[in-house]
């Protein structure tokens, strides 16, 4: 019964970005942008607390948490952000597919379907790509989270 109602919220909400796909992309970079800031204030909350411990892991975590920071304010305040970080992430795993294709097609190792595996890998990798440079303008982006969204939904109510 979740599962249902999960999958039909899920594919309501997919139509609703898809209809307004920027209003969909600000919700999602602000709601990432206050999960990151989460993880800021964890950080900045442990590193303090490791000051006692570890005097250059206390002063990382600080640094650290303070970098998270900026970013978390920078995706609530600037949804393009959010868009650059996505396409720049998709292009970064489609780079890393191919790569890993190339190595289990020229690799010799007794797995049955490495063929077909460095295959999918460099095919995935080139679909990752394309997905990256449509993820760079805010209105496709917007629309790839519908997608995502109606999906999720589709298989939510197959469970």
């Amino acid at each position: 019964m979740k599962n249902v109602v999960l999958g039909i919220l899920a594919i309501i909400l997919g139509l609703i970005v898809l209809a307004f796909p920027l209003a969909g992309l600000v919700a999602a970079s602000v709601l990432t942008g206050f999960v990151v800031l989460m993880i800021a204030v964890w950080l900045l909350i442990v590193g303090g607390s490791q000051m006692e411990v570890s005097k250059s892991a206390g002063i990382m975590n600080v640094i650290l948490g303070i970098i998270v920071l900026i970013v978390g304010i920078g995706l609530i305040f600037n949804p393009a952000i959010f868009a650059f970080l996505a396409g720049f992430l998709l292009y970064l795993a489609g780079i890393f597919l191919i790569i890993a294709g190339i190595i289990s097609l020229l690799s010799r190792n007794d797995f049955k379907n490495a063929t077909w595996a460095g295959i999918l890998g460099i095919i995935l990798g080139i679909l990752y790509i394309i997905l990256g440079t449509l993820a760079f303008d805010p209105i496709y982006l917007g629309a790839l989270i519908g997608i995502w969204l109606i999906l999720s939904g589709i298989f939510a109510l197959l469970e």
